[in-house]
């Protein structure tokens, strides 16, 4: 029986009675078709869900009553911070998407020399609102009650500052000193700690020779995928399942 989940984006807790935000609403009175008495669940990305039911479905406002709270473990024992070079439109969204699907705990969107999307002022609080909503609703459909974040975007002269809590920071590069089958993680020092992981991947245009540089300087080292050269959208999420089927939480044991 399928879930139908809403993001939240305000407290919850156990007898609140609310209004859901409009987006939220829309989706659930609107698309899905649910009406009063109907159940729902509702996560505010604070590690739970909490099983909810729809007390007035009107023009204006839908109200929701919370009546459980549940915790959800289902974050990787890895914690991976994305730096993904700004790709566009749809391309950009889809990274976005499925790096969630797939576990990370973080992305900045990157500026490179050659990223070919330039984001100011207005424009950029606009897109970036909208790739929050992008990682909310993958959240939605993938059953995380942890969202992402998603950081304003950084210049790449910066990812140093992005990535100095990582045990282990790599870049894709066929010619890397890595490859994913010897690999070895650090050690955390603490039992049930996650590993942090910073995967550096570049715009459509490639890392330029001063982005390696700065990358280089920022302790980054090189991962190879194999013989085939992959486009910004296929990268990022090839290395997180690769990662993840080998050292995090799609191995199946």
């Amino acid at each position: 029986m399928r879930v139908i989940r809403a993001f939240v984006g305000a407290p919850l807790a156990i007898g609140a009675r609310l209004a859901l935000p409009e987006a939220a609403a829309a989706h659930l009175v609107r698309v899905l078709r649910l009406r009063e008495g109907d159940d729902c669940v509702l996560f505010n990305g604070d590690g739970h869900d909490y099983p909810a039911r729809i007390v007035a479905a009107g023009k204006r406002e839908t109200l929701v009553e919370v009546h459980a709270r549940q915790a959800v473990d289902n974050e990787s024992p890895l914690r991976i911070t994305l730096l993904q070079g700004i790709a566009r439109g749809e391309k950009m969204d889809l990274i976005l998407q499925k790096a969630t699907e797939l576990g990370v705990a973080r992305i900045v969107p990157v500026e490179a020399e050659r990223t070919e999307v330039r984001l100011d002022g207005a424009r950029m609080e606009k897109r970036l609102a909208h790739w929050r909503s992008v990682v909310a609703s993958a959240c939605e459909q993938c059953g995380r009650a942890r969202v992402p974040e998603v950081a304003d975007p950084a210049a790449i002269a910066a990812v140093a500052a992005h990535a100095d809590s990582a045990a282990l920071k790599l870049t894709l590069d066929p010619a890397g000193p890595h490859g994913l089958s010897s690999l070895a993680l650090p050690a955390t020092g603490d039992a049930g700690a996650r590993i942090a992981i910073a995967i550096a991947i570049g715009p459509e245009g490639g890392w330029s020779p001063r982005d390696r540089g700065q990358l280089q300087a920022a302790g980054f080292e090189g991962l190879g995928l194999g013989p085939r050269i992959l486009r910004t959208e296929t990268a990022g999420l090839a290395a997180i399942a690769a990662l993840q089927a080998l050292h995090g939480d799609l191995r199946g044991d």
